[in-house]
Formats: structure tokens, sequence, C-alpha cells
């Protein structure tokens, strides 16, 4: 894993999170079988919990349609289901090798609905020349993907459904009854993960090949070509029995099917050389990379079919497209290119004195005319002091090493065509009987868009200390990020839209990174070893404009959804940390179980009549630690391992028990446990203040995980026709320690701008949910 700016700024755009370098299994001259397998079983945890049915009533919660639900069991399986299978062949002589796998999984969500089956292949075939000349390698990986998709709605919309609600129709059990309330519309969270299919049907072709040749024994060029392809044709059915078309749709079924191709294809050429004089030692590489990336789709979608038999499989037959002027049908295709010219040096004097140099640079067809280019260096260097002579009479050190690196990374990771002027159509109109496609268009131009560009600076010390029982390496880091790409409010005039793509604000981000490894006990027949990793994070949004661009110095971030109109839970400020929590601070509840709170001059007031000024900051999202804790054991043929870890100094929005959490929730729907418990939050009871939006719903994320436990067991085996047999079991999301009354804290997003409250693809605060799951694994491995 490459995190500092100087490894990762060689890669260009790609390294712009760190890289992670996958080294993939190759053939060796021994022939070898092996067979990989396992189990696993997921259960449900930490769910929230909803008042039952006799509850419901005792609180009189609302109408009593007679039934006991427990909708959430409805929903979920009492355990998800998974098995995969591998069978890996290689072997080889001294010039040649191969390695193939063929694999098999089939996995079971955790509700009802949504599993994955896929398999695939991996075929490795590499060729040295005996002259030692060139050498040549082939890589080819299909796979074969089918998805039932999970509804997190419908697991929300289970949370809120009045328990005495059957799930089937009382006056015909062959159907599903009718919902008629629900926070997310009136719809049937069982009927529909029963008898709706959605999901995709996914193909993936992944291959490259590589020729290298050998010009000198200093001197080699190596060619890399290669393609990555995906195919997803995405189905959705609903059919003429579905209680939410009777309601929504008219009674009629609606199929649609998505069809989307990615497809990625490359070109690397690399140049390396390499010098060795005496205390000297000297490697140098320079490259080109060229990538062209296209995107293509269609979609249909259709209603009112003849029959539900063929379910999406037949559109063409709904009446429902015949309507004139009715269109149904898109298409879209777009594509973009990414080069680099790049150049490495690294030096070291006595292999004490260490330093390198890299310039990438790279152009995209994203950006603007004028900025499509962007120049990417990076330079570190290093010392090991331990190999000082002054260093010799320090036993008890065995390796010290100060280092130092800077670079800079660019990002071009969004979608095709943004700095362009573009049109799109506006629907059909019908002029003298005929409908004709109006186009409009639907973005502005951009013409300085460029690159966004990330610069960190790294400084470091690893160590390896008595006789290397502890070894490890301490880090601080910085990071600035500019000219950050997003959309920006502008006026309509001269502009054509509200909002346009471009490069505004910095954010910078600083803190520590500890990795401690140490060798408890080094027996013969039982070895035990730990490791540690601790990281602390700081970060402050360092502005909101530019020469360009000028705007207010906050923006107003993360708005809840309904019901009732709560605004939004944080604010991005210039100067402030990100993942600011900027609501009423809470005062506590009156006697009258309205939630009261300070208003900006210091005065109590209900929460209803503060005002949008005495918002204030009161909380924060973003984790201020992060901890993990690894034991790994061996005891002769037994091995086991035990891995904690922890996020620490941040809160979280209970979006949950605000919307659900309290005894004002709206009539009718059902509530958490915590309204009635006792808890602060039964002490809300009225409906005045439902929707106020304040700190009194922040609560603490820290948490402690039991993350993963395994133990195994290897025979080994002497015949000529096995070589080993492990048999292992694991269990992972073992045991959570926290005081977050909302469940896991785990799953809600901690990173990013938006940290700590549940957020959708619009950044916007959401109240859709889907459990968290507690794994038990049981594998083996096969050796022949």
């Amino acid at each position: 894993m490459l995190k500092g700016g100087a490894a990762s700024a060689i890669y260009g755009t790609r390294g712009s999170n760190g890289v992670i370098v996958v080294t993939t299994k190759k053939g060796t001259k021994e022939n070898r079988l092996d067979y990989n397998a396992y189990t696993t079983f997921d259960y449900a945890t930490l769910q929230p919990e909803v008042l039952s049915a006799d509850e419901f009533l005792a609180q009189q919660r609302g109408t009593d349609y007679g039934a006991k639900t427990n909708w959430q069991k409805e929903l979920t399986r009492s355990y998800a289901f998974a098995q995969k299978h591998s069978l890996s062949a290689s072997g080889g002589t001294e010039n040649s090798n191969y390695r193939a796998t063929v694999d098999y999984r089939n996995a079971e969500g955790i509700d009802v609905r949504s599993g994955r089956q896929e398999y695939g292949a991996r075929v490795s075939l590499n060729h040295n020349a005996p002259s030692k000349l060139y050498s040549l390698g082939l890589n080819f990986a299909p796979r074969y993907v089918n998805i039932r998709n999970a509804d997190y709605g419908s697991f929300e919309q289970g949370l809120t459904l009045n328990p005495t609600i059957p799930v089937r129709d009382p006056n015909d059990p062959t159907r599903y009854n009718t919902i008629q309330s629900g926070f997310d519309g009136r719809f049937n969270p069982a009927e529909r993960l029963q008898t709706e299919l959605s999901g995709t049907e996914g193909k993936i072709l992944n291959y490259d090949g590589t020729f290298k040749l050998n010009i000198l024994p200093t001197l080699s060029t190596q060619v890399t070509f290669g393609q990555f392809t995906t195919d997803n044709f995405e189905f959705f059915f609903r059919p003429s029995t579905s209680t939410f078309a009777a309601q929504n749709e008219g009674g009629m079924n609606s199929a649609r099917r998505n069809y989307r191709r990615s497809d990625q294809r490359s070109l690397e050429w690399i140049g390396n050389y390499s010098l060795d004089v005496q205390d000297h030692s000297l490697q140098a590489l320079a490259g080109y990379s060229y990538q062209y990336f296209t995107s293509e789709g269609n979609e249909i979608y259709n209603r009112d079919f003849p029959s539900d038999a063929l379910t999406y499989n037949n559109i063409g037959t709904g009446l429902y497209g015949q309507i004139a002027g009715r269109n149904d049908v898109r298409s879209y295709k777009d594509d973009s290119k990414l080069i680099a010219f790049f150049g490495r040096v690294n030096y070291s004097f006595k292999d004490k004195y260490l330093m390198s140099a890299s310039l990438r640079r790279e152009g995209s067809t994203k950006f603007g005319t004028s900025n499509k280019w962007g120049n990417f260096p990076a330079a570190s260097v290093g010392w090991r002091i331990g190999a000082e002579p002054f260093m010799a009479g320090q036993d008890w050190i065995n390796e010290l090493k100060l280092r130092a690196d800077y670079g800079v990374t660019g990002n071009q990771d969004f979608g095709n065509y943004r700095s362009l002027l573009t049109y799109t159509g506006f629907g059909y109109y019908m002029f003298n009987g005929t409908y004709y496609q109006v186009y409009g268009p639907n973005q502005n131009l951009n013409d300085n868009l460029r690159w966004e560009q990330a610069q960190s600076f790294n400084i470091g010390l690893d160590f390896a200390l008595f006789n290397s029982k502890l070894t490890g390496s301490v880090n601080y880091y910085t990071r600035r990020n500019k000219d950050l790409l997003g959309n920006y409010d502008v006026p309509i005039a001269p502009n054509t839209q509200t909002q346009t793509y471009a490069n505004v604000g910095s954010l910078d981000n600083s803190g520590v990174e500890v990795q401690l490894n140490a060798p408890i006990i080094s027996k013969p027949n039982f070895q035990y070893a730990i490791s540690f990793a601790g990281a602390t994070n700081g970060n402050q949004f360092v502005s909101f404009s530019n020469n360009t661009y000028q705007g207010q110095p906050f923006q107003y971030v993360v708005g809840l959804p309904s019901p009732g109109s709560p605004g939004t839970a944080q604010r991005l400020e210039e100067g402030q940390r990100v993942g600011s929590f900027y609501m009423l601070k809470s005062a506590g509840v009156d006697d009258g179980g309205r939630l009261l709170v300070y208003t900006k001059d210091g005065n109590i007031v209900p929460g209803n009549q503060a005002t949008l000024d005495d918002r204030q900051v009161v909380g924060n999202g973003l984790p201020k630690y992060t901890l993990s804790l690894g034991n790994t054991f061996t005891y002769k043929n037994f091995d086991a391992s035990v891995f904690f870890r922890s996020v620490l100094g941040f809160d979280v929005f209970n979006t949950r028990a605000f919307y659900i959490g309290t005894p004002a929730t709206q009539s009718n729907a059902n509530v958490l446990t915590s309204a009635y418990d006792g808890s602060k939050y039964a002490k809300l009871t009225n409906s005045v203040t439902t929707n106020v939006l304040s700190d009194y719903f922040l609560e603490r994320g820290d948490f402690v995980k039991l993350d993963n436990v395994s133990l195994g067991y290897t025979f080994q085996f002497t015949s000529k026709y096995a070589r080993s047999l492990r048999l292992y079991a694991a269990a992972k999301n073992v045991l959570t320690v926290t005081g977050y009354s909302g469940g896991d804290p785990d799953i809600i997003p901690i990173n990013g701008l938006y940290p700590g409250i549940p957020t959708n693809s619009d950044n916007n605060g959401t109240r859709q949910y889907y459990p968290s799951t507690t794994q038990v694994l049981f594998g083996l491995q096969f050796g022949l």
C-alpha cells in the first residue's frame, strides 16, 4: 500500500487516494492443485427495536387491524447463507509457467430477496526466453454475475408500519394486504421483496499482455496492453397483482431493462535502466501511458403487459408505451482519454542516503481547452541512520531510517463533457399534428475547468529495535486539496443553468500515523505476535472561493427528508473542521414534553419558537482517532487470530430516533422502544417540536469492535498425492461496545465531506436502513 505523495504521484490520477499494489499468483516449476472452499452464515445484529403489536396498542399508537406482525422478521432471513469454491492448477518448467483458477460463489443477502451468484476463471501464462533476451506474460479473467438487489426503503418502511396490519389480505390470503400508510409511501414491503424482480446480469472481461525486452543487463523495455470491460443488463419487474401498482399505477404491471457497458483500454510502455558503481546506485524509469474509456447504455420501460408470465422479457407488448407522445426509451454514449508521460530516478549512496524524484505530465479530455494537461512532481529523501558508523555500538537498534517526501497528484474522477456547453431533449411537443423533440442547453460552459490537485507532505521514522522484537513506523502527514471539483451556484444571467461545474475551494488534512509490530513469544512450538495501528486526523476547509467564483464563507449541507421540513444538519465553513453539525443547541425538555433550545442570546425557548439564526456548531462527525490491534497465535499446527478495531472522538446524529424514536412521532406509525422506555427520547411527548433539529439527537459514535476471530488447524502430509489440509473457522463483527443507541455506529459513514450522518447519493440525509450482520465462516484449504 502506497499512501505517501511521492510514492503515489508516479501513478497519476489513479494514485490520488493512494495506491494498492496487487501481485497476482503465478505458477512455479512444481505442479500443484489447490481446492479452497468456505461457507458463511450471516445473522442480523444490533437491529432497531420497535414496539410489538401489544405494546403498540397499549400506547394507543393507532388503529388495531387485528394482526400481530413483526415486519422486520417478514423481511429478513433467519440467516444468510453463502458458499464459495475455487480450484487452482499451476505448474511449469524452467522457462515457462502457468496458473489457472476457476471459482464459483453463491451468497444470500440478509433480506429475503437479495443475493449474488457468480462464477469466473483466471489464467496466467508466463514465458522467459532461454537466452533471457525477452519474456512474455498473459492474464485472462472472465466473470459472470447475477445480482438480486436489496431494497433499503423496504426495511425503513417495515420499521414504521403499524404492527397490527396483516401482511396478507384477510379477505383473500392469496394476495398481499393493501397498505394505506407509511413514511415512504403506501406499499407493502414484504410484497415488494417477495414479488418484485430487481437485479443485474453482468459479464466482466479483464485481460492484459506484457512483452519485456532485456536490451542490456542494465537496460530493459516493456510494453503492456490491457482491456477491462463490464456489461451489465439491469432488470426490474412489478406484477399486475401488486398492491402498489393498484394504488399508484392503475393496476398495470411494469418492467424495465437497462443496459450499461463500460470499456477501458490501456497501453503502457516503460523503460528501466540501472547502474551500480562502487557505493553509488542509480535506477531510472521513463514511460508513456494511454487509456481510452467508453461508456454506453440504453433503457426501455413499459407497462400494461397482457401477462405477467414473461416478466421483463417482452417489454414491447406493453400497451402503456403505445400512447402518442409517450416515450420511455433512452440511450447514451460518451468517452474520454487519459494520456501521460512520466519518469522517475532513484539514487542511493552506500545504501544509507536515498533520494528519489519523479514527474508525471498527464492530460485528460475532460478538462477545458487550455487546461487539459497537468504536471505532477514528487521527491523523497531517506537516511538510514542505523547504518551510520556512530550507531555501531547501539546493539538495541537494528534499523533506524528517517524519511520525508512531497508529491502532487491530480483528480479527474467525474463525468465526461462537464467543461462543455451541452444540449439535451426537453420533451416532445405537438406541432401541426406531429410530435417533435425539443432541445435546449442543460449545462453551462466552463472552459477553465482544470485538474484538482492534492499536495502531500510526509515525514516519518522507520525502526527495528531489540533484535527486531519491536518494529514499526511513525509518520506525520499534511495534505492540501486545492481547486476542488464540484457544482457551484451561479446566476442565471449570463448563465443558462443555476450551477456550473468548476474548481472552487481548498481543504487541508493533517495527522499522525503509528504502526507497531512485536513478536512477543517466539518458541519452537508457540508463537504470539501483536500489531498495532493508530492514526489521528485533523482537517479544515480553507476556502469556498477563488479568483473567478466568489461565494459566502459557508454552505449548509445534508438536508433531512420528510416528514416535516427539518432543514439541514451540517454546515461546511471556512476555517472549520469538516463534519460540523450546525443546528439548535438543546436545553432539555419542559413539563409539557416540548424540546427546549438556546437562542443566540442564551435564552431558553421551546424549539418551535427558535429561528434559523439561533443555530450553532454543536458537534462534529469526523473521528479524531482510529485504532486497531491484531493478535496472531500459532501452536504447533494450530493458528489463531484476534483483531480489534476502534474509532473514537466523533458524534453521530441518531436519524432513526429523530424520526421514529419519540412518543411525538405521527400517529398510526410504529416507533422505537426508546420512545417509551424512560430514556431521554421518551420525554419528547409534544408534537409541536417533532421536526425541530437539535443536538438532543446527537450521540457519541465511539466504538470498540471485536472485528475478526479465526482458528485453524493444518494437517501436513508426506504422501505424494496430497501436501496439506487446513480446516478453519472465523467470525466477523463479533462484538461491538458503544454508547450509541441507534444500532451499529460502524455502518454510518465517517469519511468524505459529510461524516457522522447517513446520506444518500445526493449527499442529503436519509432514513433508509439495512441491517448489519455478524458472520460465522467455516472453510478448508486442500493442497495436492
